[in-house]
């Protein structure tokens, strides 16, 4: 038996109370208030709402080694960008190597592999895919149904998979930004019941009075939480955090949920409401097998000094310390299947030949946020094989399918700030294609080339001279520690920054140019692609 002391947070009666809690076989066995002093309070653990561990770069397990210190004791995970490349198989990876870690993972199966119709991944989770893993029991929802237009237009695929979520009892996810209106009930007729990618404060509240949970997203390069934060005091009981995309780096210094949670704070939002947000809620909406500080609960907890600091001085997972004193030690980095797909021959310089005349469409990122504008290029006069231009930031951005020998897509995009050079990624949501921005085609094609040499990776080109974070893995993720990763891609990000960029994760922005399923514009298979029209500019 073993005596944990301390004053607990009780969050659904509102109140703090010393007490000591007895564990005995990873579950509390009593808990006793008495009349003493600690500095010291215990609080169940943080929970993200909705994530994609492989946008950190890492394997299940090692994403667990960076998320635990900042008292992490469950994620809610949706496999979709291993899916994207290795189908099934990448799924289940993803799930074997998280059995090997304390942290407790929840699997969604992924919805939209691909994506959408316009999307040529590395493989395809069809139907039948989606029964055959929804018999297993091993997943809590239909992950995030990106469709819009399928799940509106009664699409067979996107209405069979929901079927079988219902069939099976999962929780359906959605993602809807910008959806409101008439459509916006069609899609929650559906039985989606959640949504992470309102932007706006009314945009939430009608889903809200529509019925759905809303989370708020604080990720690498997806950023809510001041737009959506009042929430926080008036829609308490349908309100989730969660991080969806965040990079090694930015878990490693800038923490996870917590981080959230200490924003909360720091705006004067109750300590309760926060904790209730950050620690309950998904535990009751998902229906987890999570720990929240009651008597015959499993004993997942967290410790921390006091409520200003919220320094983690303990985490338990199933009544074991897994951060803190006392602690087991790191296990070493799993072996992991160097699963992949890559197919595509190097490119030349002919390749990324682009003449331009009239108007032209470009893509303009926005800082912090997935969402793109519009911005229209207009030359008077033909300009043969036009590269960019640095005095207007406009620069070249290249798409090409990695999973067979096929023709570079090329758009113009601004906002990204490059000076000189070039970086290139196989991580481009959720296909996994390589992307690419640059200020010259030979800045392009040498970065371009490496990636292809590496068979994936993130490569940045500084005027000859190529930096690179290979990843084995599905062209995605590392086989290395997160702290390795980590430092390798702040080295890069450092490179970036000096290269010209404004923007704070370049690599995680670039990502998201190619998800077409997200408002304005992006590029994909066959170029620029319009959300609005959801189809390609012609």
């Amino acid at each position: 038996m073993e005596i944990i002391e301390g004053n607990l947070i009780d969050i659904e009666n509102r109140e703090f109370y010393p007490c000591a809690i007895s564990i005995f076989e990873g579950k509390i066995m009593n808990i006793e208030r008495n009349s003493n002093s600690y500095d010291q309070y215990i609080s169940p653990g943080f929970i993200d709402a909705h994530v994609h561990v492989e946008s950190s770069m890492l394997m299940p397990v090692e994403f667990s080694k960076l998320v635990i210190p900042n008292g992490t004791v469950g994620v809610i995970a949706d496999p979709h960008e291993i899916a994207n490349v290795l189908g099934v198989e990448g799924v289940e990876l993803m799930i074997n190597n998280g059995e090997k870690a304390p942290l407790k993972f929840f699997w969604g199966i992924p919805s939209c592999v691909p994506a959408t119709p316009f999307d040529k991944p590395g493989s395809i989770l069809s139907i039948k895919d989606t029964d055959k893993l929804a018999k297993t029991g091993k997943f809590t929802m239909l992950s995030e149904v990106m469709n819009i237009p399928g799940v509106i237009n009664n699409d067979p695929d996107v209405i069979g998979k929901i079927e079988i979520a219902k069939k099976y009892r999962l929780k359906i996810d959605g993602h809807a930004p910008e959806l409101v209106g008439d459509p916006l009930s069609l899609y929650i007729a559906h039985g989606i019941e959640t949504d992470h990618e309102s932007s706006t404060i009314e945009e939430a509240e009608e889903k809200i009075s529509k019925g759905m949970h809303i989370m708020i997203r604080e990720g690498s390069a997806a950023k809510n939480y001041n737009a959506l934060k009042s929430l926080i005091a008036t829609r308490t009981d349908s309100v989730m955090f969660c991080t969806d995309d965040s990079h090694a780096d930015d878990l490693l210094n800038e923490g996870h949920i917590n981080k959230i949670v200490k924003k909360a704070l720091a705006d004067g939002f109750g300590i309760f409401d926060i904790l209730q947000i950050a620690c309950l809620n998904p535990v009751r909406f998902y229906n987890l097998n999570i720990g929240t500080l009651h008597i015959g609960d499993n004993a997942d907890f967290i410790i921390f000094d006091d409520i200003e600091s919220l320094n983690i001085r303990s985490t338990y997972i199933r009544g074991e310390v897994v951060y803190g004193e006392n602690s087991s030690k790191n296990n070493p980095v799993c072996d992991v299947p160097l699963l992949n797909k890559f197919h595509h021959d190097e490119i030349s310089l002919s390749d990324l030949h682009t003449n331009v005349f009239g108007d032209v469409t470009c893509i303009q990122v926005k800082s912090d946020s997935l969402l793109t504008d519009r911005k229209t290029l207009h030359f008077d006069e033909k300009i043969e094989n036009f590269q960019s231009d640095l005095d207007k930031d406009v620069l070249k951005i290249v798409y090409l399918n990695r999973y067979f020998n096929s023709k570079p897509q090329i758009g113009f995009i601004s906002g990204v700030g490059l000076k000189r050079g070039a970086f290139a990624s196989s991580i481009s949501h959720d296909s996994h294609n390589i992307i690419a921005v640059g200020c010259t085609d030979q800045d392009l094609m040498l970065a371009i080339n490496e990636l292809i040499k590496e068979k994936g990776g993130l490569t940045v080109n500084e005027e000859g001279k190529l930096h690179s974070l290979p990843l084995p893995i599905g062209g995605i993720i590392s086989d290395k520690s997160g702290r390795e990763v980590a430092d390798r891609y702040m080295k890069l990000n450092e490179i970036l920054s000096k290269m010209g960029t404004p923007l704070k994760s370049p690599f995680m922005t670039l990502s998201f140019m190619s998800l077409i399923v997200i408002p304005t514009l992006k590029i994909g298979e066959k170029g620029i692609f319009d959300f609005e029209k959801f189809d390609f500019v012609k």
